[in-house]
């Protein structure tokens, strides 16, 4: 399989959110390798030379925190979160739509006001120069970076929603308004000039 039909077959999203969900899944199997190396290293370090790596603690909750939100905006845009569909058989299909709707602007909102919140608990951690013990990484920056994440969940998921009413709007319309055998308009054409030529030649 070539990488162009793997990468249609495993990414379905619309547009240029192709290769956002790509990057930002590439991004978080490229962090988590890298935890799995620092852990083994760790490890080994501690207990069979009893020189553990400085700082893994610290590494270790910095990945793990980007390794999230880097799936945050996949998971989301891929309506992948946990649901409760207890009362999904009792619902009609026009209830259906309209929930949908609804959690997904209050999705979208909730991801959008976390990132602002987030983002200034980042910028204020920056202005107090904080950073961490071992390493001495500025913490606000990779704050900041989950405050981005959460806010392209939330442009991705309106930019979904834009996509699908666009999509179900013109299959409506396609539905409604389904076009013309082109036969069928070529025989009528021929028919309405035959006729035209007929009612002239009939003339005086």
């Amino acid at each position: 399989m070539s990488f162009k039909t793997w990468f249609k077959h495993e990414y379905r999203e619309k547009g240029p959110l192709k290769w956002v969900a790509f990057l930002l899944e590439l991004a978080a199997a490229v962090l988590l390798f890298l935890l799995m190396l620092l852990t083994c290293v760790d490890v080994v370090g501690r207990y069979f030379f009893s020189n553990p790596l400085v700082g893994a603690t610290e590494l270790t909750e910095i990945a793990l925190s980007l390794i999230i939100f880097a799936a945050i905006p996949v998971i989301t845009w891929r309506q992948r979160h946990i649901v409760v569909d207890i009362l999904d058989r009792f619902l009609s299909s026009t209830t259906h739509r309209v929930l949908a709707w609804l959690s997904t602007a209050l999705i979208a909102i909730s991801l959008y006001f976390v990132g602002v919140r987030v983002f200034e608990l980042g910028a204020r951690d920056l202005r107090r120069g904080i950073k961490t013990d071992f390493l001495h990484l500025p913490t606000g920056w990779f704050i900041e970076a989950i405050a981005v994440l959460s806010w392209l969940a939330a442009v991705g998921l309106i930019v979904q929603v834009v996509f699908a009413a666009v999509s179900d709007k013109s299959r409506r319309l396609a539905h409604r308004h389904p076009g013309a055998d082109p036969n069928t308009t070529n025989t009528t054409n021929t028919n309405n000039n035959n006729n035209n030529n007929n009612n002239e030649g009939r003339r005086p």
